[in-house]
């Protein structure tokens, strides 16, 4: 063989190695971005999964420790927020999930749902009253609510709100002014009521209707439009005397922690637990928690409209370090008490992990509590 052709020679087998060998390494490559998720991160590719969210989970949405756990599981959420009840108004093409505060709101969206299995119930929080404390105090001297001190400060940070006689006060239309040790506080005037939210689009504002009308009807949940009629008068005047209201939990109870708007907010317990886990105690100020003697549990209750969204659903469920994330942001993972005991454990003084004397009220079918909704806002 001479020179040339054995240079040529040479060349062809080099070429083949070469060739076998970038082969090699792109398939190599591949794989590598199959197990770093294609963008050099670990975990699997992320599939993008779209969904509408109430407000008081975006903080949960948002955190990086979710994120973090999501995309170990292949998923990126990307959520809009709205109020519970106005869900239904929207259009949800192009989503995989919805993703309500209650069960009531998903009753009504699970009908656009064409995936097998039904809704998912991953967390629930009940619903409290946030109170500054001298306007506790005065609730407590007059009969409307009990305080417990925990034995290391003369004063109570949580308590209970009696809501027989408190709903009697609102039904008589008192004032702070008419209740003994007021006087003395120039913020306690005008008319004593709760700041809740519009419950026509927002899901604790109709909570608290259903509530609200428990009681007043001498325990009975509103099963028709009869039901309705014999709370019709009271439950307007817890509404309409808000004036303009919030479609958002997440505004008042913001207003309240900064000292403006009115003495009494309904909220949700994961807002105060979230704001005690993550505040320095300087912060919470005069915040006094009250749980109403009878409340109602916000179930939030994911609705899959996608497999996607099932399975996103599946794995706020299940996921130990999405569920250590929900119990971060005060949310009680459903049957598991321990989590949200353990995690709390620092802040019993404001939460009562046991809900001691606190009865649930049944929740009213969403076209009872919807018609009861409308009627109070006029």
């Amino acid at each position: 063989m001479g020179f040339r052709a054995h240079a040529a020679y040479v060349r062809r087998i080099v070429g083949i190695v070469l060739a076998v060998l970038l082969i090699g390494g792109v398939a190599a490559a591949v794989v590598a971005g199959r197990d770093r998720g294609g963008d050099g991160s670990s975990g699997t590719a992320a599939t993008t999964v779209r969904g509408v969210i109430g407000s008081e989970k975006a903080e949960f949405f948002a955190d990086p420790d979710t994120v973090e756990a999501l995309a170990a599981r292949g998923i990126t959420v990307k959520a809009e927020t709205s109020g519970s009840w106005a869900m239904d108004q929207l259009s949800l093409e192009g989503q995989d999930f919805a993703f309500p505060s209650s069960k009531a709101p998903a009753d009504e969206l699970r009908r656009r749902s064409a995936v097998e299995g039904g809704p998912l119930r991953p967390f629930y929080s009940p619903l409290v009253v946030v109170a500054h404390r001298n306007a506790a105090e005065v609730l407590a001297a007059n009969g409307l609510a009990r305080l417990k001190t925990d034995g290391t400060s003369s004063f109570a940070t949580r308590g209970t709100l009696l809501m027989g006689p408190y709903l009697k006060a609102a039904e008589a239309d008192r004032t702070w002014q008419q209740l003994e040790g007021a006087s003395g506080h120039a913020e306690l005037s005008g008319t004593l009521f709760i700041t809740s939210t519009d419950p026509v689009s927002s899901n604790s504002g109709a909570l608290y209707l259903a509530a609200a009308s428990y009681v007043a009807d001498g325990g009975r949940v509103a099963a028709d439009r009869a039901a309705v009629d014999r709370t019709a008068v009271l439950m307007r005047k817890l509404v309409q005397v808000q004036g303009a209201q919030q479609t958002s939990s997440d505004a008042p109870f913001r207003d309240f922690i900064s000292g403006v708007g009115n003495p009494l907010v309904l909220v949700y317990e994961s807002q105060v637990a979230s704001l005690l886990t993550h505040s320095r105690r300087q912060e919470i100020g005069d915040l006094v928690v009250l749980y109403p003697d009878t409340t109602v549990s916000s179930d939030h209750t994911l609705v899959p409209l996608t497999a996607a969204g099932r399975r996103l659903g599946e794995l706020l469920s299940t996921d130990p370090r999405l569920r250590e994330v929900a119990v971060r942001h005060g949310f009680r993972p459903q049957g598991a008490a321990a989590e949200f005991t353990a995690a709390t454990a620092a802040h019993t003084d404001y939460i009562d992990q046991q809900l001691t004397g606190v009865r649930q009220a049944p929740v009213p079918t969403a076209e009872v509590l919807r018609t009861m909704a409308e009627r109070a806002r006029g």
